[in-house]
C-alpha cells in the first residue's frame, strides 16, 4: 500500500513511501524519463512558486548605494559600465575596476568612493545583484544587443533609472509588454525570437 505524506509546511510537496520490501521484490530503478515515485515542485517553498507566478521578485539589495542620477546627469551613458549590453545578451554589471576608471582621481574623498577604493586594494568586487531577469521556467532568452542596436532607450525597459539613486525594478517584464513593444516596433513577435 503507498502512503502519500504531504509536508506542505516545509514547500517540498509529496513523496511517496513503499513499504519495506525485500530485495527480490524491489523494482528496478526507473529508466531517464520514466515517472518515479517522487512528486516534487520547481520551487522549495508554496510561497515561492506564488511569488514566482505572481512575478514577485524580493527587493535587490546592492552593496551600495549608486547614484545613477549623478552619472546620468554628466551624460555618462548607460553602456559605459554596463559593459558588454551592446555586444550580446546581459547587461554586465561595473566591477570595482570600471569604477576606478574615473575614480582613481574623481571624487576621491567620498565615502562610496572610498568603501569602493578599500575593496580594490583588498582584491574584492562590489556583490551588485540583478534587478531585473527571468526566471528559467520562462523559457525567456533575452538579448540586449539588438534593443541597443534598435536604439530602443534602457528607461523603456528599466524605468528612469538615471533619476534613481538605487535601481528598483518599476516596469514589469509581462510577456504583454513585450509583445506591445514589438508590435509598436514592427519587430518579430514569433515565438522563437524571444522562447527558444
Amino acid at each position: 500500500m503507498t502512503v502519500c505524506v504531504v509536508a506542505l509546511a516545509a514547500g517540498v510537496g509529496c513523496r511517496f513511501y513503499e513499504p519495506a520490501l525485500s530485495a527480490r521484490d524491489a523494482a528496478p530503478p526507473p529508466l531517464p524519463g520514466q515517472p518515479t515515485g517522487v512528486f516534487t515542485t520547481a520551487r522549495p517553498t508554496i510561497g515561492a512558486a506564488v511569488n514566482e507566478f505572481l512575478n514577485r521578485r524580493p527587493a535587490a539589495r546592492q552593496p551600495i548605494e549608486f547614484p545613477h542620477n549623478v552619472h546620468a546627469g554628466k551624460e555618462i551613458a548607460c553602456e559605459y559600465c554596463h559593459e558588454g549590453v551592446d555586444k550580446g545578451p546581459v547587461a554586465g554589471l561595473p566591477a570595482v575596476s570600471t569604477c576606478m576608471i574615473c575614480h582613481e582621481a574623481i571624487a576621491t574623498d567620498r565615502p562610496r568612493i572610498q568603501a569602493i577604493t578599500a575593496l580594490r586594494d583588498r582584491g574584492l568586487d562590489l556583490a551588485w545583484q540583478r534587478v531585473y531577469g527571468f526566471a528559467n521556467e520562462d523559457h525567456v532568452r533575452f538579448n540586449h544587443a539588438p534593443h541597443i542596436r534598435a536604439r530602443v532607450d534602457c528607461a523603456t525597459c528599466h524605468g528612469k533609472v538615471a533619476e534613481m539613486t538605487v535601481a528598483q525594478p518599476v516596469v514589469e517584464h509581462t510577456m504583454g509588454f513585450c509583445v506591445n513593444c514589438h508590435n509598436q516596433r514592427k519587430a518579430s513577435v514569433d515565438c522563437l525570437t524571444c522562447h527558444f
